[in-house]
């Protein structure tokens, strides 16, 4: 099969879909490897590691779509992008889609006819998100620092330590969500010696949290109530709330916030399913945050790009073991013998085959197994 790698062209992002230890997988098994030059410049990966190991370098970005079955990105395809994605007939893109954000791309997904499949929404028979969690790994570990320094006067708040000093008190950090991110988020916060609660309405999971941080973090059982208490008491409130595949509900309204403390920050790692603030709407690295009434709002919808280098490999870990199964065996085979791999596919031939994207933007659903 052939492989194709484009470079990424989403503003601030710097991450490459696949390292060279990816590339000589690969082409080991008898694939060709395209990948754009200066792909990897972004993530501290050179064109000579890929072509040291196996790939090939093409000067452009149209010849790498047009000439790969199998395209491999990190981001959804942007405006710019999106007359590539029928550039062959039959191709298969394999990438971060978050579709229920994005109508656009839905549509334009939709119109090219291909098929593809969403790193976010490959799910294990456990519910875990093999291909998500790496990145929500990386978000979580940085929302508490985005939110240190936007805390500190310089990064337009109010002015307080994270982590206080002896004899002041530390900053209350407030994380909504459970999950992957929000137990990163919590560990991180506490590693910098905030006070920090946990809300979610998962009891059990806040059992596992209890017992993760010995009772270093207070657990709460989120309700509108609780909540808006913890939002009204908090320095930093960090949004790391998932459903899978459909957008993201709003829990922070704007209300709330106008009633929250002066100089507050608020980092939603939630953006890319449309973010669980009322107020959230999606910033880039070059300008990360917008004011909400008296408070920051960070909204950066690919945080881990700002640490491409970490990302890169995180993500290329997790992804190359379903990149290798549909090179060898193409993508039909490969979903039938993989339900996790079969959840991510989520448009198809010009259909919409995961039904929390239909649902989220209103548009009909085809069932995966009427094209297997």
């Amino acid at each position: 099969m052939i492989i194709g790698v484009p470079k990424e062209i989403k503003k601030d992002e710097n991450r490459v879909s696949l390292t060279p230890a990816g590339a000589r997988e690969l082409s080991g098994a008898g694939h060709k490897v395209l990948v754009e030059r200066g792909a990897g410049v972004g993530s501290s990966i050179g064109d000579a590691d890929y072509v040291a190991n196996g790939a090939t370098i093409v000067e452009n970005a149209d010849d790498v779509w047009s000439d790969s079955e199998l395209v491999l990105k990190v981001k959804e395809p942007v405006g710019e992008e999106y007359h590539r994605l029928s550039a062959r007939k039959n191709q298969v893109l394999f990438t971060y889609l978050h579709l229920a954000a994005s109508r656009e791309c839905t549509d334009a997904l939709v119109k090219a006819k291909n098929v593809a499949i969403a790193y976010e929404t490959v799910r294990l028979r456990d519910n875990s998100l093999p291909l998500l969690t790496p990145m929500s790994e990386v978000a979580g570990r940085m929302a508490p620092l985005m939110g240190a320094h936007h805390l500190m006067r310089p990064g337009g708040g109010r002015g307080t330590l994270i982590g206080g000093v002896p004899g002041v008190i530390p900053a209350n950090v407030v994380v909504i969500g459970a999950g992957v991110a929000g137990l990163a988020a919590a560990s991180m916060a506490v590693g910098l010696h905030a006070h920090v609660k946990v809300l979610d309405r998962n009891l059990e999971r806040l059992r596992q949290v209890d017992i993760h941080f010995d009772g270093r973090v207070q657990t709460i059982a989120s309700s509108t109530l609780t909540l808006e208490e913890a939002c009204l008491d908090a320095d930093i409130v960090i949004g790391a709330v998932l459903i899978v595949g459909a957008r993201a509900p709003k829990l922070v309204s704007n209300e709330l916030v106008q009633r929250m403390r002066p100089g507050s920050v608020l980092v939603d790692i939630s953006v890319d399913q449309g973010g669980c603030f009322e107020d959230t709407r999606p910033t880039t690295h070059s300008e990360p945050t917008f004011k909400v009434h008296e408070s920051i709002f960070y909204c950066v919808a690919n945080m881990p790009g700002a640490v491409p280098h970490t990302s890169t490999h995180a993500l290329a870990n997790a992804t190359l073991p379903y990149t290798l199964e549909l090179a060898r065996h193409g993508w039909r085979e490969a979903v039938i013998a993989d339900d996790a791999l079969a959840e991510g596919v989520n448009v198809v031939d010009g259909s919409v085959t995961y039904g929390p994207v239909a649902e989220s933007l209103g548009v009909p659903y085809t069932a995966l197994r009427s094209f297997l």
